[in-house]
């Protein structure tokens, strides 16, 4: 049986009525009295919800991640046997996917972090809009149905949104009175809580939800806020780890303690390039309008599906042509090269940039944290051919913080979800200097992405 909002909220009401009335006719214990009681109530009411939120999100968001694993394991399996099959799964997905959405969970479209930056920000009737069970639901099915064709995409960005929106939908199970004394605050504790639990449990590191949630969510830090924030990160860990184990997102990266002379030059030029490319993928995403063709625009906005299926036709003959290393999240290739298990050539940025824009332009849901990372790993591979007396892996970890930083403008984000994703506190100021470089040369081409995304969100759903 499908019970609505008031449902949950009469049954929400009923359940504290009972719960008030059994409290007054009980015979208590003369040791404990019926305001240790009330105050368990409400200390249940503050810190249980989010609790149990936490570890359902850190839930979902290993279950996610192992969907999306598996969804991408079977389209190589099956590329790899038949080499033309990209060319027509991955056309036929994008057309589905963006018919999908756009029919039945508008709102799920992108990375998730515009929506939930968006709602943080304005409140009021967004929430409802973009952090909802529907939208969790499309969020998930969605992107597994993309990866599942191929397309450039990340789990990050997504798991960020599912999070938020599972825990903003818990907001019916508190009473009407309370959830009136508390307002907007109570929700944006929630969608708070939810975002950075969500990112947490999918890169395993809840130092990175605690200053994403301050740097790029909030742009602050509340003290009312710290607690439950960071108690919610930590369960939601607690989840990861349990299922999981205490892993590496790219695993160990093998530095040496002797520093070479030019790497000061290195983090330089690197923070540069990596500034300027993901300056310039930005500036791309937010300016469609001015690059592509007019007629092409035109009929983008006239026939999105058909739209979709020509992105979706771009991304597997860009596939095809690179043997395969542009198709998904990049995750493989990361590594891969950290490892220096992968060999790729100098183009391996400029085409897994292209995908992943082939990717987002039509709408379907899809992160972009992993491929960022994948591209910055594949220019500071490239730059070996400069300084090639340095380490590899040194290089490598420096171009993933700066593409990073320069594609979200939160250099102290890119910098600790790096940090904690190789294990590279050996280079804790070469990560960081080249992140704030990197950050601060994007901002000469566009601005924040994620925030200038949001802001349409506001302008589109007000």
């Amino acid at each position: 049986m499908r019970v609505g909002a008031a449902g949950y909220e009469f049954m929400s009401q009923s359940a504290l009525i009972c719960f008030d009335q059994t409290i007054s006719s009980m015979r208590i214990p003369g040791f404990i009295d019926r305001r240790t009681i009330m105050r368990g109530r409400r200390l249940w009411l503050h810190y249980g919800v989010f609790w149990l939120g936490a570890i359902a999100t850190g839930l979902i968001a290993v279950m996610y991640a192992r969907l999306i694993d598996f969804g991408y394991a079977t389209f190589l399996r099956y590329a790899a046997s038949f080499w033309w099959l990209p060319l027509l799964l991955t056309p036929a997905v994008g057309a589905f996917g963006v018919w999908i959405t756009r029919r039945c969970f508008a709102g799920a479209e992108g990375s998730g972090i515009p929506q939930v930056i968006a709602t943080l920000h304005e409140g009021g009737e967004l929430g409802p809009r973009l952090l909802n069970v529907r939208i969790l639901i499309g969020k998930i099915a969605v992107s597994f149905l993309s990866i599942l064709g191929g397309f450039t995409i990340g789990r990050e960005g997504p798991t960020i949104h599912v999070g938020a929106a599972l825990m903003f939908s818990l907001r019916r199970f508190y009473p009407v009175r309370f959830r009136n004394i508390r307002g907007a605050g109570l929700d944006r504790k929630l969608a708070l809580a939810g975002a950075a639990a969500g990112l947490s449990a999918a890169f395993n590191a809840p130092l990175a939800g605690v200053v994403f949630a301050i740097e790029e969510l909030t742009r602050s830090f509340e003290q009312r806020t710290s607690g439950v924030l960071i108690t919610a990160i930590i369960f939601a860990g607690i989840v990861s780890l349990g299922l999981q184990g205490n892993y590496t997102y790219f695993g160990t990266i093998e530095v040496d303690g002797h520093f070479p002379d030019l790497l000061a030059v290195a983090v330089v030029m690197l923070g540069a390039v990596t500034g300027v490319a993901g300056g310039a993928f930005c500036w791309l995403l937010l300016n469609t309008e001015r690059w592509m063709p007019a007629r092409f625009g035109a009929w983008r906005k006239r026939h999105p599906v058909a739209f979709g299926a020509a992105c979706g036709l771009f991304i597997a003959a860009l596939g095809v042509a690179a043997g395969g290393h542009t198709f998904g999240s990049g995750y493989a290739e990361a590594r891969g090269m950290l490892e220096g298990n992968t060999q790729l050539g100098a183009s391996y940025p400029l085409l897994k940039m292209a995908s992943m824009i082939g990717s987002y332009l039509p709408g379907a849901p899809g992160g972009l944290f992993a491929p960022s990372l994948a591209i910055g790993a594949g220019i500071g591979n490239a730059l070996h051919l400069v300084f090639g007396h340095m380490q590899l892996p040194m290089l490598i970890a420096l171009g993933m913080v700066g593409y990073l930083a320069a594609v979200t403008q939160s250099p102290i984000t890119a910098f600790v979800i790096v940090i904690e994703m190789i294990n590279g506190h050996a280079l804790v100021l070469s990560l960081m200097a080249t992140a704030l470089i990197s950050s601060q040369v994007s901002k000469l081409f566009a601005p924040p992405l994620y925030e200038a995304l949001a802001q349409r969100y506001v302008a589109t759903q007000t």
